[in-house]
């Protein structure tokens, strides 16, 4: 078992049972003891555990947001796929919003250099990685740059984006659920999104399976206002079907 699939068996963990125990972890996982206290310590940066004596057991994800290094940590092969997923739903020209977020950041880092766009986006980091294409007209909103996400917020940003109408917004979350949308921790963040979304004719979500379940601070879009979830095969079915059913269509990056 690689790395990255161990660590998400232990997520599926903290996540069910609240609660792990380092030696049931090795026992289940047939490695050592060590090997699962150097991945508890990991995961642990990214904010969804808090190790203890003898394990770890689960962070109140509603109130913590992890910054973007660790967040890169968490689902890398599964962000991926949904990146290459996204590339689909991409037009050939015209206009379209990349907001900030390392999921979005790999769809930026595979971008085609023969597609001719104008790319709006709130992430200086997104806007590097896609500035040596030179078909790519590239126009970064301004505005307060939060050091945790390195993404621009505030005034200056939604009064660039009610400004502008594009055909297509790509947008991470940090949380799904039915009841309440998409979410994210940060209110300045979230008000910033939600007038991306204002901003485009089609609302794009880019999301992997461990969000949904998961309810942030802020909301920025309910289930009807996204046309499209593309996520991973990590996805419940029951999970799949229940938001459906809302409405929402969802479809499943290939592994």
């Amino acid at each position: 078992m690689y790395p990255e699939e161990r660590h998400e068996w232990i997520r599926e963990q903290i996540k069910t049972n609240k609660r792990v125990e380092v030696l049931e972890l090795a026992n289940d996982l047939a490695v050592t003891p060590e090997t699962i206290r150097k991945d508890l310590d990991l995961l642990e940066t990214t904010g969804i555990l808090k190790r203890v004596h003898g394990g770890a057991i689960v962070v109140e994800r509603l109130r913590f947001e992890p910054n973007l290094d660790s967040r890169d940590l968490t689902a890398r092969v599964q962000k991926e796929a949904i990146a290459k997923r996204a590339l689909e739903e991409i037009p050939d020209g015209g206009s379209i919003i990349i907001d900030a977020g390392t999921t979005t950041a790999r769809l930026a880092s595979i971008m085609p250099q023969d597609r001719e766009l104008m790319i709006v986006t709130n992430s200086i980091s997104i806007g590097m990685i896609l500035s040596p294409l030179p078909n790519l007209t590239i126009l970064l909103i301004g505005g307060r740059l939060r050091s945790k996400t390195a993404a621009t917020v505030d005034s200056w940003a939604l009064s660039a984006l009610s400004e502008i109408r594009v055909s297509t917004a790509l947008i991470g979350t940090n949380g799904i659920s039915i009841e309440r949308g998409f979410t994210t921790a940060d209110p300045t963040e979230a008000a910033v999104k939600r007038a991306m979304v204002a901003a485009a004719k089609r609302v794009i979500v880019l999301a992997d399976h461990t969000k949904y379940g998961d309810e942030k601070f802020a909301r920025f879009a309910s289930i009807s206002e996204v046309d499209l979830l593309i996520t991973d095969n990590g996805i419940d079915e029951v999970d799949r079907a229940a938001m459906e059913l809302a409405g929402l269509n969802v479809v499943v990056a290939p592994s």
